[in-house]
């Protein structure tokens, strides 16, 4: 196999025209395949299209400014530090929920009966176990409830060592 001018003139003529590398492979024959039609086309810098598959895929066009999405406020918890326990006084089927920063003095477990097969009680499972769901639908008594601002909450930075 080998590309002749008069192949080189029919892969240009076919190529103009939109056929297939496989459409033209099959009509120059003799052993061409549609990787070899490529990659002449691609040697001879012909103009690129769009590959036959992304031609098949249709884009929505593209509608007026979309409306952004609102956010769904945070909801603050209210406190419930359980009986404030230390880590030895915790036994089986006690709260591990921990109550403020490990390093602070203070710091405690909550200590309350945990809820079967979980490390916490009920009150704090519902906050460590959400759900997602992405069907919700946004109620205005979801934005009712302040969330707090940033200045509600402690940041506090690594230490450099």
């Amino acid at each position: 196999m080998s590309w002749t001018d008069e192949r080189v003139n029919l892969l240009k003529q076919l190529w103009g025209e939109g056929k297939t590398a496989a459409e033209i492979a099959k009509v120059l024959g003799d052993g061409i395949t549609r990787n070899a039609v490529i990659g002449k086309a691609h040697r001879l810098k012909l103009s690129s299209r769009l590959s036959p598959i992304q031609q098949n895929t249709s884009k929505k066009p593209k509608t007026e400014a979309q409306a952004p999405r609102l956010a769904k406020p945070m909801v603050k918890l209210p406190e419930f530090k359980g009986k404030s326990l230390n880590l030895v006084d915790l036994e089986a089927n006690m709260c591990r929920w921990p109550n403020g920063d490990p390093q602070q003095e203070g710091f405690s477990f909550c200590g309350h009966t945990t809820v079967t097969g979980l490390p916490y009680c009920d009150t704090h499972c519902r906050a460590a176990y959400q759900v997602p769901t992405r069907a919700r639908t946004l109620d205005a008594k979801d934005f009712e409830a302040d969330a707090g601002t940033p200045a509600d909450f402690d940041i506090k930075a690594a230490n450099a060592s």
